[in-house]
């Protein structure tokens, strides 16, 4: 269908739409009108991405004058895909309506790992192996000497990329990763750095975070994005998180022995350099003293990490003299690393500030603030002289030479942190020192700054005032949205007791009480005789699903629950994991019921969806708080308390309910689904806990559901799966309608167009 928004033609490829996908792009609209950022909340399941595509690619066709190119931000490879499949449905339907003048490039772009199709590289088996694999083939050296010995291997799809030049584009249309691999193979040409190539071409672009968010990747991959640009982040819920980690870095007894490697390895290709072309290192040297810290634009193959600081902190001049011969950096190099080494030898845990940290580094070893600043560029420099291609075995120092770059870069909204060991296993020495970023606002700045409308959008911002102060920005529109119901297809409920009316909690004086135990073990095995097919449990952490597992398992719960239905774990290993996944859908799918344990703060919480069958009641056991005693949460607190006036209380409360609402989100991914949600602890009874929950929740929350015990719970949920067994009407009858047609717009556009 096709209709009008404003002067906008608005190209949908459905017959009808959601009333809230309607508003949604309504808002979207003023927001990209007014080249401003906007904060979005809608619920999920009801078709976020497609309405977003479809208004950003319409809006572009109806203003060909001045086209906005879209990054489209997702968090993993899985959501990056169903963007780009729903992307495709799209443009075949704006081809239709439009003819050739619709045409547009749309692309994925993912690490080399997901990319490369040269089968000697891809089968390594991590990320970083496979970035080094590519390097020793590819890098301009490398290529040089194949050049006079052929028995030199270099990678062919690369190869002939190179030679096609200015030729090697990718015809218009939308590309997948899989397109893009099949692409590369039929033309023989390298996908990987196809994509990066046509990245700034393109009309749509869908990539992770990292590629706008994290400076050492979006100075290699985005600094090519004009500013007529829309950056879209979905499911971006926890994007504040993103932008902590993007500037953190951890420094332990492993990174300092590999670093301690990392810089003899180099003193000995420095003294074979010296014996056989001391030229190479001279020329260096000159080429710091005239303030060049890189050679121009590299090429594409010797590309590595980009600085860690962001691109406005990043000084602009000369390298300090006293680092510029590579024996002097290297001597400069031990010396940080002694004292890093020095510094995790503690018993006690240690808090300072970025600047008493360079003094002390400065009044120690006699390294000044300005030669902190300089290690990355200078050992990036160091790299290239050397010709060092296996990148993956120098990531120790990379990172000692992050940690350095930051410190001297950064004099707020940082602290250096050094734990002997985690608090939670004290017997186990594994002291760490971290320097972690408290200021989500960092990060994201450079993105606010460059492009003219940023929307951040997900299903749980509530509450969606805090994001601005977090984030530090004024967005130009900021909005909750609503699901509309033919029929009440979510049941959430608060249980406060068990049916021995003991409270249920997961406080920490509450948790191990046998008591809460048993009523906890009494709800599941009370719920899986009631409600068919899948039931998903989310625990507050792994050692509290641990505890509570096996205490189920002594007094005989486990053993009730699994007559009727089979159980399956999440664990922190991703293959187990998967497999215990694939396996919950099967028992699913063949009618013999099954139970997913999963954890609030795990993988399964944020991207994997239990749509139907595989979802029809999701507990949320207890209130999923981080971890409060954490060192570098309670300076986060103190410094959003500090800086931003958030109280810790407030924070952490936002924290633990959006959490929640994720995990219980996904129950529902459509509007002829239904599930139950149970939240299972007394303390949700709270306003000020409750409160925090998206609208779209609260709205379907009875007062009668409060302060359930788990005998009304079961009631409720009889009754509720005996409703949704009933037939409905999925257009919505009368006045509520939940799907419109394209007659129905044009009625409700031309009553507005008479009331104004």
């Amino acid at each position: 269908m096709k209709f009008q928004i404003e002067d906008v033609t608005v190209y949908f490829p459905y017959d009808h739409i959601y009333p809230e996908q309607y508003s949604y792009m309504i808002e979207l609209k003023r927001a990209l009108d007014a080249k401003g950022h906007c904060l979005l909340e809608m619920p999920t399941g009801t078709g976020k991405t497609i309405a977003l595509l479809s208004l950003i690619t319409s809006y572009t066709l109806s203003k060909p004058s001045n086209p906005v190119k879209l990054i489209y931000c997702t968090r993993t490879v899985h959501e990056m895909e169903k963007t780009l499949a729903e992307l495709k449905l799209l443009h075949k339907y704006q081809l239709d309506c439009v003819g050739p003048s619709a045409r547009m490039l749309a692309l994925g772009l993912s690490s080399r790992k997901n990319l490369c199709v040269n089968p000697g590289v891809v089968s390594a088996e991590n990320r970083d192996s496979v970035d080094a694999g590519c390097r020793k083939l590819t890098a301009s050296w490398v290529r040089a000497l194949a050049v006079e010995n052929p028995n030199i291997p270099t990678c062919e799809f690369f190869e002939r990329y190179e030679r096609a030049g200015s030729d090697a584009v990718l015809p218009p249309g939308v590309y997948t990763l899989q397109d893009l691999r099949v692409f590369g193979k039929e033309r023989g040409w390298c996908p990987y750095f196809l994509a990066r190539h046509m990245v700034q071409f393109a009309n749509v672009v869908v990539y992770s975070y990292q590629y706008l968010l994290d400076p050492k990747v979006a100075g290699i991959i985005s600094k090519e994005m004009q500013r007529e640009s829309v950056v879209v982040f979905d499911e971006a819920h926890n994007i504040d998180n993103v932008c902590i980690e993007a500037l953190s870095v951890s420094v332990r007894k492993q990174t300092i022995e590999g670093a301690t490697r990392n810089i003899n390895k180099m003193a000995q290709e420095i003294n074979r350099f010296k014996a056989t072309d001391a030229g190479r290192l001279r020329a260096e040297y000159n080429r710091l003293v005239e303030g060049l810290a890189q050679r121009g634009n590299l090429p594409v193959g010797d590309t590595w990490l980009a600085n860690p600081a962001l691109p406005d902190d990043i000084l602009k001049e000369a390298v300090p003299g006293n680092i510029r011969r590579a024996e002097h950096f290297l001597s400069v190099l031990r010396r940080l690393v002694q004292y890093l080494k020095g510094r995790l030898d503690t018993d006690n845990v240690e808090k300072e500030g970025p600047l008493t940290f360079v003094n002390a580094v400065n009044s120690h070893v006699g390294i000044d603030q300005k030669m902190l600043k300089f290690c990355y560029d200078r050992l990036h420099s160091l790299m290239m002289t050397l010709e060092i291609t296996d990148t993956d075995e120098f990531l120790h120092i990379q990172t000692i030479c992050d940690f350095a770059t930051l410190v001297g870069t950064y004099a707020r909204g940082f602290s250096i942190i050094i734990e002997p060991y985690d608090e939670r296993m004290p017997h186990i020495p594994d002291p760490v020192l971290q320097l972690s970023c408290h200021d989500a606002s960092l990060a994201i700045k450079p993105v606010f700054d460059r492009f003219q409308s940023v929307v951040i959008t997900s299903g749980t911002l509530s509450p969606i005032d805090l994001y601005p102060r977090l984030l530090n920005f004024n967005p130009v529109v900021s909005r909750s949205f609503t699901m509309s119901l033919t029929r009440d297809c979510i049941c959430p409920m608060i249980l406060s007791r068990g049916s021995d009316q003991l409270p249920v909690s997961t406080k920490f004086d509450l948790r191990s009480d046998p008591g809460v135990e048993r009523n906890y073990g009494r709800l599941l095995l009370e719920m899986v005789s009631v409600v068919p097919d899948g039931i998903v449990c989310f625990f507050v952490s792994y050692s509290y699903m641990d505890a509570i597992v096996n205490s189920w398992n002594e007094t005989g719960i486990l053993k009730d629950i699994m007559q009727r239905k089979l159980v399956f774990i999440e664990t922190q290993d991703v293959v187990e994991t998967t497999l215990a996944l694939d396996n919950y859908r099967k028992a699913c799918d063949c009618g013999r019921g099954a139970v997913f344990f999963s954890v609030a703060r795990g993988k399964v919480a944020e991207g994997i969806d239990f749509d139907r069958h595989y979802g029809r009641l999701v507990i949320m056991f207890g209130v999923p708080f981080q971890y409060t005693l954490s060192r570098i949460l309670l300076a986060r607190l103190e410094y959003l308390r500090e800086t931003f006036q958030i109280k810790e209380g407030d924070f952490l409360n936002f924290d633990a309910l959006r959490q929640a609402a994720q995990c219980v989100g996904r129950v529902i991914r459509s509007k002829a689904d239904y599930g139950m949600m149970i939240f299972a602890d007394k303390r949700y009874t709270r306003h000020d806990k409750r409160s925090k929950l998206p609208s779209w929740i609260l709205s379907h929350l009875r007062d009668a559901h409060l302060n359930l015990s788990t005998d009304m719970a079961v009631h409720i949920a009889r009754e509720f799966l005996r409703k949704m067994a009933q037939p409905y009407d999925k257009t919505g009858g009368g006045g509520n309608k939940t799907l419109l047609s394209q007659e129905d717009l044009e009625k409700m556009n031309g009553i507005e167009g008479m009331m104004f």
